[in-house]
């Protein structure tokens, strides 16, 4: 089967933007670029502008991506189950009488999921006003949506490089971890309301970090065979979230919503990233080590897991204490902005950590156990992936 869409030996002799890497594959990666991007700057919309029309540019951003995911899953299931693209059908599962690639099938869901989320989000809003939470029931659909569209673009890309050797396999692996970073940067906007720098002196950010991050970072970098594959993920989320501070505080702004106790004249931007780079260097380490020694995969995890927590929290707990001070007031790390309906007396905005829980050695033992769960999570799929050839 392999043999059947292996690349030409003279392909490997092309530059990175060569044709020997299939166009569906840079339209899967812009794709879930543009919706981190669009979910990101429809956040900052809110916090600037406030609920707007349905019509907004970040609205439009997102669910492009849901578009994009459907012309492309489209075209990979259709061509290989009609026959247009043998070479497709050669490394396809069948489901429903249709073949395709897996991911593609998982991309083809989750666009159908964005494309249905858009006029129940609008109907939500109409009936309910403002949102309360981020995860509402028409968010929760969206965030499902693009979620599914993110790892099926990981599969596709996946199922190429492992069929693939040499330079073309390089390059697909750079592929696979930047839409891994783009995974990474999804959670950290599902967990936002508990990593706000006010919080990350409690355990329930920890524990909400736990939660996701290292199923991510663990699971990636396992499959991708790069020896710094969690420390390349972490390092496109950094400089990613980092660049809509530098960026969306340039365009104007205005409140149309009241009360507005801030005056707004920017687009507010996320807060700075968290310091994931520092333990997913750590865990990259700890793979060359698990290598090494042949350490069972539940050591790993049994290891792995608080290794990462207390890792994250040596580095982000100063961190933290830093961003709240006079010092990181400026535009480098973000701290200057705030909501237009941000109260004087917030914690936020006065620079004040919410009081740490009064069970905190308990919540931080939970999120110790989450990050083994989800370490284990991770590295059983990240072998998983390893072995995926479809």
């Amino acid at each position: 089967m392999a043999d059947a869409i292996a690349v030409p030996a003279q392909a490997e002799s092309r530059t990175f933007a060569s044709p020997a890497i299939p166009w569906y594959l840079w339209t899967a990666v812009a794709g879930t670029t543009l919706a981190m991007v669009g979910l990101h700057w429809d956040i900052s919309w809110h916090r600037s502008i406030g609920r707007d029309t349905f019509w907004t540019p970040p609205h439009i951003a997102i669910h492009l991506c849901g578009v994009i995911a459907g012309i492309v899953s489209a075209y990979l299931i259709l061509g290989a189950t009609f026959g247009a693209l043998p070479e497709i059908r050669a490394a396809s599962v069948k489901m429903w009488g249709f073949h395709g690639p897996l991911g593609a099938f998982l991309m083809a869901w989750g666009g159908v999921a964005m494309l249905v989320s858009a006029p129940f989000d609008d109907w939500w809003h109409n009936a309910y006003g403002l949102d309360v939470k981020i995860l509402s029931p028409p968010h929760a659909i969206l965030a499902a949506g693009f979620i599914a569209i993110e790892w099926g673009s990981l599969l596709l890309v996946l199922g190429c490089k492992n069929r693939a050797n040499g330079e073309e396999r390089r390059r697909l692996t750079w592929l696979y971890l930047y839409i891994g970073s783009m995974i990474l940067v999804a959670t950290q906007i599902l967990s936002m309301e508990y990593s706000f720098r006010v919080l990350q002196h409690t355990a329930a950010s920890y524990r909400a970090i736990a939660l996701a991050v290292p199923l991510v970072l663990f699971g990636i970098a396992r499959a991708s065979e790069h020896r710094w594959g969690a420390t390349i993920v972490a390092s496109i989320y950094t400089l990613f979230t980092a660049s809509l501070i530098w960026i969306l505080p340039r365009f104007p702004a205005q409140p149309k919503l009241g009360p507005v106790f801030n005056p707004v004249t920017s687009f507010v931007p996320p807060d700075f990233p968290l310091l994931l780079i520092v333990p997913a260097i750590a865990i990259d380490l700890l793979r060359r080590w698990f290598d090494r020694n042949g350490t069972p995969v539940w050591l790993q995890a049994m290891i792995g897991g608080p290794v990462f927590v207390a890792v994250l929290a040596a580095v982000q707990w100063p961190f933290a204490s830093f961003l709240i001070s006079r010092a990181a007031a400026n535009p480098f790390f973000g701290t200057i902005y705030h909501d237009y309906n941000a109260r004087p007396q917030s914690f936020q905005v006065r620079g004040i950590f919410v009081h740490s829980e009064p069970n905190f050695a308990a919540m931080m033992t939970v999120a110790i156990l989450a990050a083994i769960v989800t370490a284990r999570i991770g590295l059983g799929w990240g072998s998983w992936m390893r072995t995926l050839r479809r």
